[in-house]
C-alpha cells in the first residue's frame, strides 16, 4: 500500500512539474494595453518594447489594444493576455476579480504643465480658457469623461469630485458622454461639444505639446489628491520564470527601452507593487464597497 501511495505521489508530482514546464514555454504572449492614443500611435510606439520582451522570453509578443479599459481588465484576469497596461483604477478592478494579478513596473512621467516630474499625476477638471472661473459655473453643463472604467477620467471625479460639491456627478452636470479615451475627451472640449472635461494631468499634457497647444488654451476648475500612475501587471497564469525575464528586460537597462519610454512622454520605468495603489484602493472601497 505505500509503495502505491509512494508511486501516486511521484505521478501527481510529475504532472505538476510538466504543467509548470508547460506555463513556462507558450507558443507566444499577449500584451493588452488601456486605450490611451489612437490605434496607429500606440502600435509604433510599442514596437521597440515588443521586440525586448520577445528577445527576453524567446517567444513573439503580440500587442493587443483594447477597445476600453474594462476589456483589458477581463483580458488580464480570464488568461486573455499575459501582460497588462492597466489605469490604476483598472488595475483595483482587475484585483478584486483576480487577487494574484501582480503589478511589477510604471514609468516615471516626465514634468508637464500640469504634471510634476515623479510618478504621480492627477484628475483634472479642464474647461476651455475663455470660460468663466469656479466650479459652481458649470453646474448644469456638459461635461466629458472618457471611459467609465477610467482612474482620473471617471472614477476618480465620480468619487473625489462628487464629495467636493456634495452631488453626484449627474446631478451636477447637466449631461455626460464617454469619449472613449483622455484625447477624444479635449478634442470634444476644445470643438465645443462640451464645456468642461475630466482628463489626466499628464495625457493633458501630452495633448498640448503633440499639437502645439500653450497651456493658456485650457483652464484647470478643480485637480484631485495625487495618484499613482499606471502599472504593468502579470496574469495570475503566467509561470515565475517568465515574470523574471519581463521583469529584468523592462527594468534592468534603462537604455535599451529609452525611445518608447520617451514615446510615452516618461522618463523612465521604474519597480512598482501593490502598496503604492492602497490609497487608490481604500478610497474605491468606500465608495462602492465589493
Amino acid at each position: 500500500m505505500r509503495a502505491v501511495k509512494t508511486l501516486a505521489w511521484l505521478l501527481l508530482a510529475n504532472l505538476l512539474a510538466a504543467s509548470a514546464l508547460a506555463d513556462c514555454t507558450p507558443r507566444s504572449l499577449r500584451l493588452a494595453v488601456i486605450p490611451i492614443k489612437s490605434t496607429e500611435d500606440m502600435t509604433r510606439d510599442h514596437q521597440a518594447l515588443l521586440q525586448r520582451l520577445s528577445q527576453a522570453t524567446g517567444v513573439p509578443v503580440e500587442l493587443v489594444i483594447a477597445a476600453s479599459y474594462e476589456s483589458v481588465v477581463d483580458a488580464i484576469v480570464s488568461g486573455g493576455a499575459d501582460i497588462a497596461r492597466l489605469g490604476p483604477a483598472s488595475f483595483v478592478l482587475a484585483q478584486r476579480r483576480d487577487p494574484r494579478v501582480e503589478p511589477f513596473a510604471t514609468f516615471t512621467l516626465s514634468a508637464g504643465p500640469y504634471t510634476a516630474a515623479g510618478n504621480h499625476y492627477q484628475a483634472l477638471l479642464l474647461t476651455r480658457a475663455d470660460s468663466a472661473d469656479g466650479i459652481d459655473t458649470l453646474r448644469g453643463k456638459r461635461l466629458a469623461l472618457s471611459d467609465p472604467a477610467s482612474t482620473s477620467g471617471s472614477l476618480v471625479p465620480s468619487v473625489e469630485f462628487a464629495a467636493h460639491v456634495g452631488a453626484p456627478l449627474p446631478r451636477f452636470f447637466g449631461s455626460l458622454v464617454y469619449a472613449g479615451n483622455h484625447d477624444k475627451a479635449l478634442e470634444a472640449l476644445l470643438d465645443g461639444r462640451v464645456d468642461a472635461a475630466f482628463v489626466a494631468s499628464e495625457r493633458a499634457d501630452a495633448y498640448l505639446a503633440r499639437h502645439a497647444l500653450a497651456p493658456s488654451t485650457l483652464k484647470v476648475q478643480w485637480r484631485s489628491r495625487p495618484i499613482y500612475y499606471d502599472p504593468y501587471v502579470f496574469s495570475a497564469n503566467l509561470c515565475p520564470a517568465l515574470k523574471s525575464r519581463i521583469r529584468k528586460a523592462m527594468l534592468d537597462d534603462p537604455g535599451a527601452l529609452a525611445d518608447f519610454v520617451a514615446s510615452q512622454d516618461a522618463s523612465g520605468l521604474v519597480p512598482v507593487s501593490q502598496a503604492e495603489y492602497e490609497p487608490l484602493r481604500q478610497l474605491m472601497d468606500a465608495a462602492v464597497p465589493r
